[in-house]
């Protein structure tokens, strides 16, 4: 099946039990994101919102909130898309079993995009940026953004849309400092593929032309997430995906055009011409805070007839972009392992924000003759991976041998943890980036964009049992107080406010004189934290408070730790201080009137009913 557009989506999952219709009238301040987030907790439908306070075009949300969901509407093209990314990593593929794959060649050649007239479907109609729904997902946003977008770009040096970039980077609509209707806001990094085509446009002194497509099949919007092999445009990748040709024309003022789109927004961003963006609060669970960012004039803004505005809402994992992530995996299981020799397997721990957090699983081949075995090759592939595009944001880094345990998997959070604290020598397995780039989302680091990173390697026989439970003998010093194991051989331990660097040392001295001669080889990790209840509640509040509230660098301690040839070690337990310190964002609080709000629409005779 491929739809023709988002409408024909929605009425598709509609008529299947898929999606909902929300007649009564909601406010787009917090009101539709509370919404959403309640019914994704609950493993809900898809939602049509058809009365928007302040605007005339209703939203969807949610559509690819499952992974269920998300397969159901690619169902008649998803396994030839696997098949075509697989061969697209590995051509020799093709050549070995040509006739296995000459149909997938041949749904590739046919998605390749295609040239409409003028008179399409989003020539219908012209609207204002304040005219569309202005949805405010937390209380410190710093205006409405566009959470679903695809942000087209064009390749100054190669024009044209094969050499195109379509992907998807916030947009900020109002507030701040934007003249209305006239300047929005663009956050992106200039490593990305948008980036890039700025950088080269800055260098001809020219203005790099934007198109914001919202909508459309949907099929477009995962296009725009894909970690797509080289060579293989987002808009053929469309086509393939939703069996339906990216169809596309130019605009008189030069701009390209998505045919099928519901909105299209254009303008063009001027070299080094910046202001102020977010605050927006971010998949790491926190606010991303204000920071200038590249400012796009707004040209012109196109709706379809009858347009639906999408969206989600982001905040702590997990959320829909986790189900987009599951069904990116679906497609691209085997695209990391042909690119990055000797990998396994990577996981970018959705629980902990995705790039604190990777687990990965190598080959330890490397003078397998030695008595024993240690990280060898997998240091060599944690490099690799440390040095590859999205994975380079990442701060910490667990890897272990698949030879240790053929039967482990890196989305198993719990059993990985365990897997590596039973073999860690924390003597030897650390191995630490300083002064480096991290995810500019990431307020751990010491700048914007700036921190550590540490890749920690176990590769040999367990070393350890693990603490199932606390021994009645253990006792930490004040100023630390509750304690509890969040997982096995894990301590979460309540410590006193984050004061400053000279404080944390000090109170880490006191913890370090205490447990310096105990016996505690069955607890490899504690971590400093400001609840430890909170903390040890859950393995998803452990991965994230821990990771996402640590700098390796300055934040990576240890009992009866030690500097030998600048390789930092410890002979006890790692203390990962995990603590929320002053220069951190605020997480994401929900709006208690907003909610009470949405729990009424819970109740019988409300529209959420059975739902929430």
């Amino acid at each position: 099946m491929g739809y023709n557009s988002l409408q024909d989506c929605i009425n598709d999952l509609e008529r299947h039990g898929h999606l909902i219709r929300i007649k009564q009238e909601v406010d787009p301040y917090l009101e539709m994101a509370s919404i959403h987030l309640r019914v994704y907790d609950n493993g809900g439908p898809a939602l049509l919102f058809e009365n928007i306070k302040g605007s005339k075009f209703p939203a969807v949300s949610n559509l690819f909130g499952t992974l269920d969901r998300s397969k159901f509407m690619f169902r008649d093209t998803l396994e030839k898309i696997k098949t075509l990314v697989d061969i697209k990593g590995d051509p020799v593929k093709a050549f070995k079993h040509p006739f296995r794959y000459l149909n997938v060649a041949a749904t590739a050649i046919s998605a390749l995009p295609m040239k409409t007239g003028k008179n399409a479907p989003i020539s219908y109609g012209r609207t204002k940026i304040s005219e569309l729904p202005q949805i405010v997902n937390w209380p410190m946003d710093g205006g409405p953004f566009v959470t679903m977008p695809q942000v087209y770009t064009e390749d100054a040096d190669k024009p044209g849309i094969m050499n195109a970039n379509l992907g998807m980077y916030r947009i900020q609509l109002a507030g701040n400092d934007y003249i209305q209707d006239q300047e929005i806001g663009l956050h992106y990094q200039l490593h990305r593929g948008i980036g890039i085509h700025q950088t080269k446009a800055n260098a001809k002194g020219q203005p790099l032309k934007v198109s914001i497509f919202v909508g459309g099949p949907p099929s477009h919007p995962l296009s725009a997430v894909m970690p797509l092999p080289e060579g293989l445009s987002e808009m053929t990748f469309a086509g393939a995906l939703g069996n339906r040709r990216f169809r596309y024309f130019y605009d008189d003022e030069g701009y390209c055009i998505s045919a099928d789109a519901d909105f299209v927004i254009t303008g063009t961003v001027m070299p080094h011409e910046n202001k102020p963006e977010g605050p927006f609060g971010d998949h790491l669970g926190y606010y991303s805070l204000t920071h200038p960012f590249p400012l796009m004039k707004v040209s012109r803004v196109y709706h379809k007839k009858n347009p639906t505005w999408s969206f989600t809402v982001v905040g702590r994992p997990p959320q829909e972009d986790t189900s987009f992530g599951a069904l990116i995996h679906e497609i691209t299981g085997n695209a990391i392992p042909q690119e990055i020799p000797g990998v396994h397997e990577i996981h970018a721990v959705d629980a902990a924000g995705v790039h604190p957090l990777l687990f990965a699983i190598g080959s330890e081949r490397y003078t397998p003759y030695l008595k024993e075995r240690k990280p060898q090759e997998i240091l060599t592939i944690a490099n690799h991976i440390l040095g590859s595009n999205q994975l380079s944001l990442a701060k910490y880094l667990f890897i272990c041998a698949r030879e240790d345990d053929p039967s482990l998997h890196t989305h198993d959070i719990s059993k990985f943890m365990v897997h590596m604290l039973e073999r860690i020598d924390t003597t030897r397995d650390l191995h630490f980036y300083t002064n480096t780039t991290i995810d500019t989302l990431d307020y751990s680091g010491s700048d914007l964009n700036a921190g550590s990173k540490v890749a920690i390697a176990a590769a040999g026989e367990k070393r350890r049992e693990l603490w199932q439970e606390i021994p009645a003998r253990f006792s930490v010093p004040r100023p630390f107080g509750a304690f509890k194991l969040a997982m096995p051989g894990v301590l979460a331990l309540d410590a006193p406010a984050y004061g400053s660097e000279a404080e944390a040392a000090a109170a880490i001295a006191i913890l370090n004189d205490h447990l310096k001669n105990e016996q505690l080889d069955g607890l490899p990790l504690i971590v400093l934290c400001d609840d430890a209840g909170f903390t040890a509640a859950t393995i998803n509040n452990f991965v994230w408070v821990t990771f996402t509230r640590s700098n390796p660098s300055h934040d990576i301690h240890g009992i009866n730790s030690f500097i030998r040839h600048k390789h930092w070690g410890c002979k006890g337990p790692l203390i990962i201080d995990a603590r929320i310190k002053p220069h951190h964002a605020p997480p994401l609080i929900l709006d208690p009137a907003v909610e009470a709000r949405v729990d009424e629409m819970g109740k019988k005779g409300g529209v959420l009913h059975g739902i929430i």
